[in-house]
């Protein structure tokens, strides 16, 4: 069964309020600090494991410079190392330095702790629901951009023969 328009319209709506709320709650929580919410996120992402610096652009959604600028940041403070790619010596491998996973998991606890205080009247089954109807959110938005970008990469290949 196909989710109906209002309902699609209502989530849409949803999901814009959660974003301007969890902007909100990071924004609290870098006062002070040497990275930012970007940095941070870019932190986050080289922390899943080293990558291509093209693979991470990607999976964030921004543009090779920008991420170049953000990359060269965190190499600055000396949160991430870079290595040429064994496989590709033209690329490099990006990955985070001890101090980066210090770093990173300063950041992870700190904003638990935030979230945690922030959900006191919320019960574990409240969040561990919220959770899994996030992942699934996730996942599907995920699977549907995927296919949608592998469908207009075919078109363009084909229209271009």
């Amino acid at each position: 069964m196909s989710v109906q328009p209002g309902t699609a319209a209502d989530l849409v709506y949803r999901i814009f309020d959660l974003q301007r709320a969890v902007r909100c709650v990071a924004a609290m929580n870098v006062r002070g600090q040497d990275t930012g919410v970007a940095l941070q996120g870019v932190l986050r992402f080289v922390g899943e494991g080293e990558s291509r610096a093209t693979q991470l652009a990607d999976r964030l959604g921004v543009s090779a410079p920008v991420l170049s600028r953000h990359i060269a940041e965190l190499e600055e403070h000396g949160f991430v190392v870079r290595r040429p790619d064994p496989l590709d010596g033209r690329a490099q491998l990006v990955a985070l330095s001890p101090s980066g996973i210090e770093k990173l998991r300063a950041i992870e606890d700190q904003r638990t702790a935030t979230l945690q205080g922030l959900l006191q009247g919320w019960t574990e089954d409240d969040a561990e629901e919220t959770a899994r109807t996030l992942r699934k959110l996730a996942e599907s938005l995920r699977t549907a951009a995927r296919a949608k970008t592998a469908g207009s990469t075919t078109t363009t290949t084909v229209a271009e023969e």
